[in-house]
């Protein structure tokens, strides 16, 4: 009679524990929200580039290669995989290779915002 109470009280606390821990995982109705940001997905989020004075909005995680070569920046290319490093640029500060990168996100700074990210 004392093990069958026991498995049932511990039937009973390993359920409880076990679906309100089941539950603590799920999302909410209603997820907190950054108003300072514009959402994932909307038009707002561009990373400006600039090269000699021309500047132009790209969507974070495009091609490098055509947002360059759409300012007038002409790379050398020899592998067009990323292996050889012969079109390697400087975009904001960064080294990057434009056959294979792609368009860095928006800056946090707000005027990296403005200006552009500089590509050399």
């Amino acid at each position: 009679m004392k093990t069958s109470y026991f498995f049932f009280v511990a039937a009973a606390v390993l359920s409880a524990v076990c679906f309100h821990d089941a539950t603590a995982f799920q999302p909410t109705k209603n997820p907190p929200r950054n108003s300072n940001r514009p959402l994932k997905g909307s038009s707002l989020h561009m990373t400006v580039l600039s090269y000699n004075g021309k500047k132009k909005d790209f969507k974070p995680g495009s091609p490098l290669k055509s947002a360059v070569e759409s300012l007038g920046v002409k790379p050398k290319y020899s592998c067009r995989k990323g292996d050889c490093a012969s079109c390697q640029l400087t975009v904001g500060g960064q080294r990057m290779r434009p056959c294979v990168a792609k368009v860095p996100p928006e800056p946090r700074l707000k005027s990296l915002q403005e200006k552009g990210l500089e590509i050399k």
